[in-house]
């Protein structure tokens, strides 16, 4: 009768383990690493702590875009957008458990995607027959949310200056997290 209440409390301690992971970057300091695309914006990095189970990454990222504007019957005059809204793009990653190592470790790479670069009756076009066509976007902040279960990671980060094509420098990139 012991013995058979020793492996219904082993059964639970290690139940009770599985579930109680600790979401947080690879290294202790660790950011995410950050690629500006143009008009999208790459977040990745390596996560530690993770349970054996799927998990979610979303990037979501604010950006000031470069637009230009044109009339629908003449394609030649692009006069630049006057000022176009910030927009804000998201993106989603899901990482399955066999992309998981034994020692809870997993690397993502999730792209925040414009859906479409195009915006007809753009308020900040000279008249709302215009099309404005963002170009360019200057992201100037980025959250990834990492999920788990019932576990949540986030860093939020600015950038200061605003991200320009390519590899965003690490000492432009300010994190916090929770």
């Amino acid at each position: 009768m012991k013995r058979a209440s020793l492996v219904g409390l082993g059964l639970v301690l290690v139940a009770s383990l599985a579930g109680a992971a600790s979401i947080h970057m690879k290294n202790d300091h660790s950011v995410p690493t950050f690629f500006d695309l143009g008009t999208d914006l790459r977040a990745s990095g390596e996560l530690a702590g993770l349970a054996n189970e799927n998990l979610t990454v979303e990037l979501t990222t604010t950006g000031n875009p470069t637009a230009t504007c044109h009339n629908p019957g003449n394609d030649q005059n692009l006069p630049p957008g006057q000022n176009p809204a910030p927009v804000t793009l998201t993106g989603t990653e899901t990482i399955t458990p066999d992309a998981i190592s034994k020692n809870g470790n997993a690397a993502f790479a999730v792209e925040a995607v414009l859906a479409s670069a195009t915006v007809e009756g753009a308020t900040d076009c000279p008249n709302h027959n215009w099309i404005e066509t963002i170009t360019d976007i200057a992201f100037t902040s980025a959250t990834v949310t990492v999920t788990q279960g019932s576990n949540t990671f986030t860093v939020t980060c600015t950038f200061n200056p605003p991200t320009s094509d390519g590899l965003v420098p690490a000492k432009s990139v300010s994190c916090t997290t929770s």
